[in-house]
């Protein structure tokens, strides 16, 4: 099971993956509306999103430093290097990986309790993963596409 939710999280982070290639520098300032989140910020958001994941959730002993987390938290137009963004989620998918094949076949329908989602079995957890990194995928498709 747990070869087969890794082979998961790998394409469901293809909305992302398939995207990348394509990002300039200069995209990633743009957004929709002036009070909408840059194409930088939420690349940024994924990254600490999955390591956030990877130690909260699946129990990695990391360290995770979080800026595009929380009610308070608005993009300042601070993530503009496209070679650290890009670096940043590299590391944040290795990470995550690393943290799946952490686990056994039979951890996956055990349950873990966050504040965020309630009780869900670790293999309902990663589908909240895979769905958030699309989800804000999908976003950064639309900036991409519509924004100047």
């Amino acid at each position: 099971m747990t070869t087969l939710l890794l082979q998961m999280f790998k394409m469901g982070r293809t909305r992302l993956t398939n995207q990348l290639p394509t990002i300039k520098e200069a995209d990633l300032s743009k957004k929709l509306h002036p009070d909408s989140n840059s194409v930088g910020f939420l690349l940024r958001h994924i990254a600490e999103v999955e390591l956030l994941f990877s130690k909260n959730v699946f129990g990695l002993n990391i360290r995770v430093s979080i800026q595009t987390v929380g009610k308070t938290t608005h993009d300042t137009g601070m993530f503009t290097d496209l070679e650290t963004e890009l670096k940043f989620l590299t590391q944040s998918a290795e990470v995550l990986e690393k943290a799946i094949l952490s686990h056994q076949d039979a951890d996956w329908s055990s349950t873990i309790t966050t504040a965020e989602f309630g009780t869900v079995t670790r293999a309902e957890a990663l589908s909240r993963i895979i769905s958030h990194t699309a989800y804000h995928a999908g976003q950064i498709g639309l900036i991409l596409k519509y924004a100047d």
